[in-house]
């Protein structure tokens, strides 16, 4: 059994939004498809870092989600800052099960139990701002992480999150500390796509081992974080 992991898909199904249009993402869908189901089996678990869908609403949802549904393995989601479809747990679960998908769960407060690990994490925030407003949804976002950690059973955490803690020139404090405390070594996340890449942090910072997984950035193949 493996953990994968992938962030951004950005599925448009049931809007008019494909990503084709940008460099580097032309049929993106089928080519997500075939390299997931060429690595993934029924009995692996995917994560999928935010980003998942450019729906506004559940009915526009539905066709992304028919489609992830339809890919091997169980996923797990996290939000991201385009998923304004994302409700309550609540009617997330509602939506899964009025749709009979029986392959998705959501990461929210929660945390996630293999053999021997955990899975945590949350959206994140920016990482510099000093906006009231945004200090306010970090806070938030802290707590949700702390949430997920505090869940989780395991020793060993693995933390997934959208937003990137920390880039070649920034960094945000609050969540950089948080990991720290707890004592992760893995952490994975998503937002930076094309040119931004170049800022992500590919690398041990303070014991904690980064790296972006984005889509366009592992040329749309779930990327392989652990066997078990």
């Amino acid at each position: 059994m493996s953990l994968f992991a992938i962030a951004d898909t950005h599925l448009s199904f049931g809007t008019n939004k494909p990503m084709d249009t940008f460099e580097g993402w032309s049929n993106y869908t089928q080519r997500l498809e075939n390299n997931w189901n060429r690595l993934v089996d029924s009995e692996d678990y995917v994560i999928i870092a935010g980003d998942i869908s450019w729906a506004m609403n559940f009915d526009e949802l539905k066709a992304d989600f028919a489609f992830i549904d339809s890919l091997k393995g169980k996923k797990i989601i996290l939000k991201g800052n385009h998923d304004y479809w994302w409700n309550t747990v609540k009617k997330m679960n509602e939506f899964l099960d009025l749709n009979n998908f029986k392959s998705i769960s959501f990461l929210y407060n929660n945390a996630y139990e293999f053999d021997g690990f955990s899975v945590c994490g949350s959206r994140g925030w920016l990482l510099d701002s000093d906006e009231q407003q945004d200090e306010k949804v970090l806070r938030r976002e802290v707590l949700r992480l702390e949430m997920s950690l505090d869940s989780a059973k395991s020793d060993e955490k693995i933390v997934f999150l959208h937003y990137p803690p920390i880039t070649t020139n920034e960094k945000c404090d609050d969540i950089l500390n948080l990991l720290v405390k707890y004592g992760i070594k893995k952490c994975y996340y998503g937002h930076l796509h094309g040119a931004a890449a170049k800022y992500a942090v590919d690398d041990s910072i303070n014991g904690v081992d980064f790296k972006l997984i984005s889509a366009d950035r592992l040329n749309f193949t779930p990327y392989l974080i652990k066997k078990f």
